[in-house]
């Protein structure tokens, strides 16, 4: 979600104008308008002043992160896996024709 979207959202949910938002957290008006076309964009204090001016809470958690060494072992397992498949030896591989290219 953009913050134009969540800073629109907020506001609406409030039941807000752009004023109204503006009177409530300090932030100016047409700053909120920047922020809700997206021409510009809020810093993490900016989006916490307006969610509570709106009365709602802005938390963060981390992302999710990648364990890369997990992942690798896991890779050498299915790679050590494939190894123990038993293998066939395939036929030439066969195509239909292609027709002529046309003049």
């Amino acid at each position: 979600m953009s913050a134009a979207t969540l800073i629109k959202e907020m506001r609406d949910t409030a039941g807000l104008t752009q004023a109204g938002l503006a009177r409530r957290s300090g932030v100016s008006r047409t700053v909120i308008n920047a922020y809700e076309r997206g021409t510009r964009d809020p810093g993490s204090e900016a989006l916490a002043r307006l969610a509570e001016a709106s009365g709602q809470e802005l938390s963060l958690r981390p992302r999710r992160q990648l364990d890369f060494a997990r992942n690798a072992r896991v890779l050498a397992d299915v790679l050590d896996l494939a190894e123990l498949l038993p293998h066939r030896r395939r036929g030439e591989l066969t195509f239909p024709p292609l027709p002529p290219p046309s003049p």
